[in-house]
């Protein structure tokens, strides 16, 4: 063959091979096995729902149970150091007792506002013992002033609270005072007290005009499980009062504790804005406790609210805050004599179960420091 015709036959066969390479005549190369052809990308799953988070509840505290509570209180109280008791102690503990020496014991009362009626009288009373008994002994003088003292305080009087209701109502606790004296606060820590007693309560925020006043007051009751029944802004306080108590009739609720606007209290219409709260209330439901909340430390102011705040709602108990110092503690004797209403409760310090019976014997032993 001659080499033309080579070169036309390897022309052609070039030829033919590219064509059908072109047409798809020829099998596609074969991928080596360690190779693997790409996979189809899957198709999107569809997402699936999610169940509905719950909103946690805030935990409920268990308050503090009274007995221990009123233990480490009467221990805080007990343990004060007062001015007035060692000044009295040391004047009464001299040889000899004139005029003078009385003066000075006469000045360190009135000064802790004791009063000048009670003044007078343990005056007059110690002079009168001693004078027959003699002052053969600190401990002697220290015996008499604390018998004295007690004497004043009245310890006979009755100091239980009535947050029990009459014929399956509620009992229904009306809380009075001039802002500033841990009036809401107080409505509150007697709100745990009833709770730690295993009582249901319900608190109604009467106080429509101090908002701050109105969530304080939600925040205190929903730490311990209480509700708050609480009206608009610059509502009408009465309303809020009869919508709580009327709620605790339907729901059996032991007791409602009401908390009342607290403004200057030399405002007439202010105070006859109080004594409606308290008639709307009571066509519900009798009220069987109005506090009169006082700060122990404003001295005769504490005195003077106390008068107008009797006059217009019938006090029954006064609750004297920040009792923690014990040298302005006379104001106890001289407002409970003036009005005629025995102290019940006192406040402590700002902890949320510090709040305690008044106990005379407690109190007399914290002036003495004993």
């Amino acid at each position: 063959m001659s080499d033309v015709l080579i070169y036309v036959l390897i022309a052609v066969a070039v030829l033919v091979l590219g064509l059908a390479g072109w047409f798809g005549l020829v099998a596609p190369r074969r991928r080596p096995p360690t190779e693997s052809a790409p996979s189809e990308a899957p198709a999107p799953e569809a997402p699936i729902a999610e169940a509905p988070v719950e909103a946690e509840a805030p935990a409920v505290e268990r308050p503090a149970p009274p007995e221990g509570r009123l233990a480490r209180l009467r221990a805080r109280l007990a343990s004060s150091q007062s001015t007035l008791g060692r000044g009295l102690l040391t004047v009464l503990s001299r040889d000899r007792l004139d005029e003078s020496t009385w003066e000075e014991i006469e000045e360190a009362l009135l000064t802790a506002d004791v009063g000048v009626a009670p003044t007078q009288e343990l005056v007059n009373n110690l002079r009168t013992r001693l004078r027959v008994e003699g002052v053969a002994h600190p401990d002697l003088a220290r015996t008499t002033l604390r018998e004295e003292l007690i004497g004043l305080l009245d310890p006979s009087m009755d100091r239980s609270l009535g947050v029990d209701g009459i014929d399956g109502q509620p009992g229904v606790v009306l809380v009075v005072g001039v802002n500033g004296t841990g009036k809401t606060t107080t409505v509150a820590r007697i709100a745990r007290v009833l709770v730690a007693e295993d009582k249901t309560v319900l608190l109604g925020a009467a106080d429509t005009f101090r908002a701050a006043a109105v969530e304080q007051l939600s925040t205190w009751g929903e730490r311990v499980g209480v509700e708050t029944v609480r009206g608009p802004e610059g509502g009408d306080p009465a309303s809020v009062g009869f919508d709580a108590v009327k709620r605790a009739i339907d729901e059996g609720v032991d007791t409602v504790l009401v908390d009342t606007a607290g403004r200057l209290h030399t405002k007439a219409g202010l105070m006859d804005e109080l004594g409606k709260v308290k008639r709307v209330i009571e066509k519900q439901a009798p009220i069987t406790e109005v506090l009169l909340v006082i700060d122990a430390t404003t001295g005769q102011n504490g005195l003077t609210q106390a008068r107008v705040f009797a006059e217009v709602v019938d006090v029954t108990g006064l609750v004297l805050t920040k009792l923690d110092g014990t040298a302005k503690g006379g104001i106890v004797i001289q407002v409970q004599r003036e009005l005629g209403v025995p102290v019940k409760l006192v406040g402590l310090g700002e902890g949320a179960d510090d709040l305690a019976p008044f106990e005379a014997e407690v109190f007399v032993d914290a002036l003495l420091g004993d």
